[in-house]
């Protein structure tokens, strides 16, 4: 216990401090790179009024995050007790950063070289199956690759054959990375969901495998992500971008996979896949009634989800409110299941 106290504690402290310390600079920064962020026209109007807003602040968690999580290395390791348990933190970081670059890459070519609509929708699916099929490498290497799945409520573990575990995996991350690049489309709603979901695994890790490591990485999450809402709660002042967005998908997609908890992610991670599904259903929708009827019909006033609520009157502080409250309602559910 004390073990686990100390390293997260240390994790959260540190990336809380890092991210919340740095931010006012990593602003000043972007403003004068002229690296704002360009609404879409399709999107709801008075978001047009966010035009120009700094972009790419996903630089900013990512830094404490792997600032904490280093740290906390290097004092495991001078204590002597730097085992594959802590270095799980830094393969976790690592893979998720690869999914950070993938967004900076994105974001680089919307905001520098006006191409609004960033990579091809091609290019940024491959490069995510590759840092996916990358962990699955490192994991499988590293003696560390366990093919089993937990059934939620009745705790029950699968155990999957490898041909069947890997496109699975792969499947999951590249869903989640995308899922939650969907929902950062308020202030403040990805990172307030996420500090939730991150939360629970860090607790989970730790009290239900003793799995330290995660608890590190997770808790170095739920830190950096608590600065950045200093600076990205409404009205925000700086986005997290595809850069924080695809990040925090890939971290919030590892942890699950490294605790065999990938279905889990339906229930503390609700909210992202409500986006999605959102998403394709209106996609679905559309295309079927245009094709039978000649003109397409929509099931909600827009999408992702939240900006379904923000056609019909709530206000961007109540849809952060009430989707983080949900993710807080169902993650105490599904600890308990």
């Amino acid at each position: 216990m004390k073990e686990f106290l100390g390293a997260t504690t240390l994790s959260l402290v540190l990336a809380f401090a890092l991210t919340a310390i740095l931010g006012p600079m990593f602003i000043s920064w972007l403003h004068k790179l002229k690296y704002g962020q360009e609404i879409r026209e399709e999107g709801p109007q008075w978001h047009q009024k966010k035009s120009g807003t700094p972009t790419m602040g996903g630089i900013m968690f990512i830094t404490g995050i792997g600032v904490a999580v280093l740290i906390n290395m290097a004092i495991t390791a001078i204590m002597g007790n730097l085992d594959d348990n802590i270095m799980k933190s830094v393969i976790l970081f690592a893979i998720a950063l690869g999914f950070g670059a993938i967004g900076f890459i994105d974001d680089y070519i919307k905001v520098v070289k006006k191409r609004n609509l960033g990579l091809r929708a091609l290019q940024k699916f491959l490069l995510q199956l590759a840092f996916a099929a990358a962990y699955v490498v490192i994991m499988y290497c590293m003696g560390m690759l366990r093919c089993e799945v937990i059934i939620p409520f009745i705790r029950y573990s699968v155990a999957l054959p490898i041909w069947l575990y890997i496109p699975f995996v792969m499947f999951v991350v590249v869903g989640t990375v995308n899922a939650v690049n969907l929902t950062d489309g308020l202030d403040g709603l990805a990172s307030s969901v996420t500090v939730v979901t991150s939360l629970f695994f860090a607790l989970y890790a730790f009290f239900a495998f003793n799995q330290t490591g995660i608890s590190i990485f997770a808790m170095a999450v739920v830190g950096g992500l608590l600065g950045f809402l200093i600076y990205n709660k409404y009205p925000a002042k700086v986005f997290m971008g595809d850069t924080g967005s695809l990040f925090l998908g890939g971290a919030v997609a590892l942890i699950a996979i490294d605790l065999n908890m990938p279905i889990y992610l339906i229930i503390v991670g609700f909210i992202y896949f409500a986006e999605t599904l959102s998403v394709i259903m209106q996609t679905a929708y559309f295309k079927y009634t245009k094709k039978k009827y000649g003109e397409g019909r929509r099931i909600f006033k827009m999408t992702p989800i939240h900006h379904h609520f923000e056609m019909i009157g709530w206000k961007e502080t109540k849809i952060v409110s009430v989707f983080s409250l949900v993710t807080l309602i169902l993650c105490i559910i599904a600890f308990f299941a």
